[in-house]
C-alpha cells in the first residue's frame, strides 16, 4: 500500500511540474482549480479549471 501511495504522489508531482514547465503559472492555477473542484465536488470550480486548461492547450491552435 505505501508503494502505491508513493507512486501516485510521484505521478501527481511530476504532472504538475510538466504543466508548470509547459504552461507556466496559469497552468498550475488550472490544475489547482480542477483538483480542488473535484475533491470538493464543486462543478463550478472544476469546470473553471478545465476551461482554463483547455484554453491553454488550444492557445497555439488559435
Amino acid at each position: 500500500m505505501p508503494v502505491l501511495a508513493l507512486a501516485s504522489a510521484l505521478f501527481v508531482v511530476g504532472f504538475e511540474q510538466i504543466v508548470e514547465w509547459r504552461f507556466g503559472a496559469a497552468g498550475i492555477v488550472g490544475v489547482l482549480l480542477l483538483t480542488v473542484g473535484l475533491k470538493a465536488k464543486s462543478p463550478a470550480v472544476s469546470s473553471a479549471g478545465a476551461v482554463l486548461l483547455a484554453v491553454l492547450l488550444a492557445g497555439p491552435a488559435l
